[in-house]
């Protein structure tokens, strides 16, 4: 693929200058910043190819096509936080007053900004970038640009978009209220859609930074219940208008003492270890992971009665790797162990820490040692699970932490277990490049990816959690598109069914919005048609959609059939699917694009005639 100087390269490389005058590490703020990028920009049509053209120089043609979508989106996924919030080293910078916070927010501004043209945005998208633009200025207390979109801190909220001018969710026939936009303090931004969860964005601010944003003016006769925006500490509120409220000092003051509770609230028992064996046994799949797990607990439960017993026990290491791709209930399984060793007396608390590189690694010459020392603290007692390990490799940066995270090992070796996690070969080359870490994981656990079969079980299984329920049709369509989807490392596993789920009670919301007295049953159940993008609908169709009403859309070219989920160009879609080659319409923004080679590994279906595909000239059966 061409490689012209971008001005995403160029953003980036400003970034990075800054980062190495303010002593932090300049391939850490490469990484932010190709992750806010993508994040920004990943329901852009036409992102991933400008955006790989930095981030992935590797990649030298159009053969490459489904690899730079697989790394934008994961990139994308790893940078969502940012949308709204500033970024790790950008609020290291922040907290410490450094006098290069600014510049640092400006080359964050400057990413965002050209994010904007690594494809062809629609309005809302570049609304939502502008936005994130001011934010990282706004955090930082940098002047904002002259004509640019009114930021947090200056007391409005960016335009906020309709609920639908999203593609995917046309705005309803009534109009949406519009309500005034408070002032938040700078480091918080207020999500500026009020549909932000089914759109993708970011959430919208607490309660409490909503009443410190409105100057946190409240009724004092008022008490406001636990967890729903009570008094921050040092703060009081303002002096009411309320009438009455100060006509009744005593009352008041007899309103705002806190109850005193009847009874207690027994604590919840704790749980025995055959308990969480059974919890671990319910969990779907992973039948490895439950072998050696009991493994482990009968070689613990041993090596303490063996000790009860005066008997000498041989020292061996509690800590485990874990090796699986993402979604395979790495984090669920390394809690029931922290639970586990607790019920075995093994560890006091057995609370679970969860973290990953940006939370070890401080960005700074000197710091990381104490940054990472700060965090096993926090797990001492308990386990500290370290995501993606393999990231602490390859810098000084990375080194102090991992040099820091052995000597606390061996500080804490009575009440702290590790387990790092990650995929396979990137770990063995973790463990390998310190002889301390070597030492302490010699057990390995590997977690397999879910069947078809257990994908569609997790499915229905999150779906009754929620009081769904998927027809058979619907289970036919989700084993379908299982069949066309490739299995790479960015598949999702778990994620993919939830994925799934979440996508089809959008559209069974959609699909029931006009309906005047739905049926419980209606309320309840997601049909065959709910797990793919359908056109919109004709205003002359029924309100409500039948179970028959799959045949129509199976028939209907731009349905795009049951086994080719093929997202629409405003739709984020799942790396997997880019990767197939099955993203016609993301594929038709691209200028000029020569014929693409076959994929390798890409089944066929010849039995099931398909819409042709209008990038190869084939069938889509070719990329399914």
């Amino acid at each position: 693929m061409p490689r012209p100087t971008s001005p995403l390269a160029q953003a980036i490389d400003a970034l990075t200058d800054v980062a190495a005058e303010a002593g932090l590490d300049p391939a850490a703020a490469r990484n932010e910043g190709l992750r806010v990028a993508a994040a920004l920009a990943e329901s852009v049509p036409g992102a991933p190819v400008g955006w790989a053209a930095v981030a992935r120089p590797d990649l030298d043609d159009l053969a490459d096509l489904g690899a730079a979508n697989v790394a934008f989106f994961e990139a994308a996924s790893r940078g969502r936080r940012w949308r709204g919030t500033p970024t790790d080293l950008l609020t290291n910078l922040i907290a410490s007053r450094s006098q290069h916070a600014a510049d640092y927010a400006k080359g964050l501004s400057g990413v965002a900004k050209a994010a904007l043209l690594l494809g062809h945005p629609e309005p809302w998208a570049v609304e939502r970038i502008q936005a994130s633009a001011a934010g990282y200025l706004a955090a930082a207390g940098a002047p904002l640009p002259s004509g640019g979109p009114p930021s947090a801190a200056a007391g409005t909220s960016p335009t906020a978009p309709s609920p639908g001018s999203h593609p995917q969710f046309p705005a309803p026939s009534f109009p949406a209220p519009s309500f005034p936009a408070p002032s938040f303090p700078a480091t918080s931004f207020p999500d500026s859609s009020p549909s932000g969860p089914m759109l993708g964005l970011p959430p919208g601010p607490g309660t409490d930074a909503v009443m410190r944003g409105l100057g946190y003016v409240r009724d004092p006769s008022v008490r406001m219940p636990a967890g729903s925006g009570a008094d921050p500490a040092g703060m009081t509120p303002a002096e009411s208008n309320t009438p009455g409220a100060q006509a009744n000092p005593a009352a008041a003051a007899t309103q705002q003492a806190p109850a005193e509770p009847s009874s207690e609230v027994p604590a919840e028992p704790e749980k025995t270890v055959e308990e969480l064996l059974a919890e671990l046994d319910a969990m779907i799949g992973l039948d490895r992971v439950k072998k050696e797990i009991r493994r482990q607990v009968a070689l613990l439960t041993v090596e303490r009665l063996r000790a009860a017993a005066n008997l000498k026990a041989p020292k061996m290491s509690r800590h485990l790797i874990f090796v699986g791709n993402p979604g395979t209930g790495k984090t669920t399984v390394a809690r029931l162990i922290g639970a586990i060793y607790r019920a075995l007396e093994l560890l006091p608390q057995g609370q679970l820490v969860e973290v990953d590189r940006s939370e070890l690694v401080a960005g700074y010459v000197g710091q990381t040692a104490m940054k990472t020392a700060e965090v096993v603290a926090k797990a001492v007692d308990g386990v500290l699970f370290i995501d993606e390990a393999y990231a602490l490799a390859g810098d000084q940066f990375a080194q102090e932490a991992v040099n820091t995270l052995v000597k606390e090992m061996e500080d804490h070796r009575e009440n702290l277990v590790v387990i790092v996690a990650g995929y396979p070969d990137p770990m063995v080359a973790f463990i390998a490049q310190n002889p301390g870490l070597a030492s302490r994981f010699t057990t390995t656990i590997e977690f397999d990816d879910y069947t078809d079969d257990e994908l569609v079980e997790i499915l229905r299984s999150i779906a009754a959690a929620s009081d769904y329920e998927l027809t058979p049709e619907a289970e036919k369509r989700v084993r379908m598109t299982l069949e066309a989807t490739v299995r790479g490392p960015a598949f999702g596993n778990g994620r993919f069914s939830r994925n799934q789920f979440e996508h089809a009670v959008g559209r069974h919301a959609w699909r029931l919005q006009n309906a005047e007295k739905p049926s419980r049953d209606d309320l309840r159940l997601l049909l065959g048609h709910d797990f793919f993008d359908a056109p919109e609908p004709d205003p002359e169709m029924p309100r409500t959609a039948s179970a028959q009403d799959g045949d129509s859309l199976r028939d209907d070219p731009d349905a795009l059939g049951a086994s080719h989920e093929t997202p629409s160009k405003h739709t984020t879609a799942e790396p997997s699917e880019l990767a197939a080659g099955r993203s016609t319409k993301l594929s038709n923004d691209l200028p000029d694009l020569p014929d693409l080679p076959d994929l390798p590994g890409s089944p066929s279906s010849p039995e099931r005639p398909e819409p042709v595909d209008t990038v190869n000239g084939t069938s889509n059966e070719d990329h399914a």
